[in-house]
Order: C-alpha cells, then structure tokens, then sequence
C-alpha cells in the first residue's frame, strides 16, 4: 500500500529528524522519557509570546512575536515525531483513533458551540 501525502510527509521529517541528531550523536539522550519531557518544555516555551495578550490572535502578534510562535511550533513537532519514532507510534493513526474517540466523547448534537469538558455534560 502506498502512503498517503501525509504519512510521507511526517515520514520525510522524521528522517530529517533522525539525521540531524544522529549526526550529532544525540541519540544516547533520547530517552522516552528525555523526550518527553523536552516536548513539555518546548510547549511551554510556546506560550511566552502569548504572555499578556488579549487573544493572541496574529494581527496581536506581530512579526517577530510570530516568528517566535512558529519556531516553537516547530520544536515542539521535532520533539513529538522524535517521541513517537522512540516509541514505534504512527502519528497519523494515533490522531485518526483519537479523532475517533472524541467524536464518541463529544457528538456534535450534544456540544455544538459548549467548550465545556465531556465530563461536565449531563447524561
């Protein structure tokens, strides 16, 4: 079976991923667990250009608040695939399960324009 666009392209950067730390002989400290935490330090990261704007929508951003915003995007995947190339998950499938999960958690008819968490909806 031939890969979809989107496999091959998590495909390719996850290679990219692969040559770039193991050119640095990085490997050795890719643990799982390592690797996930990166993964939250990074997210965390994300959320500084945010700090104290009203909706953080990208006119409130400005270039180089944006800019920042996209390089933390892009560390926080580096660390994901990295994470899921660890531990032999397939992105793709996983978000597809999900997906699948929480259209049970949450159908449409029952959350159509409520935030609120599954849990806090009556049964």
């Amino acid at each position: 079976m031939e890969p979809t666009d989107a496999k091959r392209d998590l495909l390719e950067l996850r290679e990219i991923v692969r040559t770039f730390v193991r050119e640095r002989e990085w490997e050795q400290f890719h643990t799982p667990k390592n690797l996930a935490i990166a993964l939250s330090v990074e997210a965390s990261e994300l959320l500084e250009p945010f700090q104290w704007l009203a909706t953080g929508e990208r006119h409130e951003l400005g270039q180089a608040k944006l800019e920042a915003v996209r390089h933390e995007m892009a560390d926080v995947l580096t660390y994901l695939i990295s994470l899921a190339d660890k531990l032999d998950v397939d992105l793709r499938e996983a978000v597809i399960d999900k997906m699948a999960i929480n259209r049970a958690k949450y159908p449409v008819e029952k959350v159509k324009g409520d935030s609120r968490k599954y849990t806090d909806y009556e049964t």
